[in-house]
């Protein structure tokens, strides 16, 4: 039995290694993932602020906010 204790020792600790490896492989898949989709939706939200920003100047509402503070800032408002 004192034979077979450090071969089963060993091989615990294989498989234990193993097995981390496993879970830190698949950890930095989904977080190189995660990373990945976080940085699209940062590019989607800066398309979607500028396009806002486009819609605003089109319909003219950055003219009505600019008079607004004018107004507010000489206290007509």
């Amino acid at each position: 039995m004192s034979e077979k204790d450090p071969k089963s020792s060993q091989d615990l600790t294989v498989v234990v290694q193993a097995l981390l490896q496993q879970m830190q492989d698949k950890f930095q898949t989904m977080s190189d993932q995660i990373i990945g989709r976080i940085d699209e939706m940062s590019t989607r939200i800066d398309d979607l602020e500028k396009n806002i920003s486009d819609l605003m100047t089109q319909a003219g509402v950055d003219e009505i906010e600019e008079e607004i503070k004018v107004s507010e800032t000489s206290g007509t408002a």
